[in-house]
This record gives C-alpha cells, structure tokens and sequence, in this order.
C-alpha cells in the first residue's frame, strides 16, 4: 500500500478516498478524522449561503474558515499550532469530494425556526 505524506494534497488530486488517504488522515488527525470521514459518508456537511454546518450527534456545528463552534475547538485545540475538530476536517474532506450538502437558503435564518 502506498504511504500518503499530505492527505488534503492527495484527495485535491485524486477526489477520492482510498485506503492510503484514509490511514493518512487517521494518522495526522486519529478519532477526529475518523469521525469527519464518518460524517462525510453520511451526507452531514451541509453548505449554506453564509455558513458550512456540521451535523453532529448532539447539536449543528457551524464551521468558517478554520474555526468551529464546538467546545472542542473552543476547549481543546490549539488552531495556531494546527489542530482542528473534526466538523472542520470534515468540511475539508466534502469540499474535496465534492460531496458537501448545498442548501441555497441562509443558514442564519433556518436556525431560527430549529
């Protein structure tokens, strides 16, 4: 099995998830990359006009840029040292698939009514 050395540069290239790029991301980021993976075959990265969100087992987690609303990244991570949550690697693994969820509505406005 090929090793992958940078998995966003990888799955960017190919725009799929092979085995090598599975356990590359596993090994850069363990449980959390495991989850985003997760989350990404199970359609739960949605895109709205102002926010990407991230439906999680609790609650949605809206993600921009590189920042998430969940306590772990609030808690846990260092952002600057690199260190992301997993509702933002998943983000990162559907922009790349192309498999992101889009809702052409204003996600402000939807989480109103939830």
């Amino acid at each position: 099995m090929d090793t992958v050395d940078d998995w966003r540069a990888a799955l960017s290239e190919t725009g799929a998830l092979s085995p090598p790029i599975v356990q590359a991301i596993a090994d850069a980021h363990g449980d959390r990359g495991i989850q985003a993976i997760e989350a990404v075959s199970e359609r739960r990265v949605k895109r709205y006009r102002d926010f990407d969100v991230v439906v999680g087992y609790d609650d949605e987690y809206v993600v921009e840029g590189r920042g998430c609303t969940c306590k772990d990244t609030i808690y846990n991570l260092d952002p600057d040292e690199g260190e992301r949550c997993w509702h933002v690697l998943a983000v990162d693994v559907a922009e790349a698939l192309g498999e992101l969820d889009h809702h052409d509505m204003w996600y402000s406005e939807v989480r109103e009514f939830l």
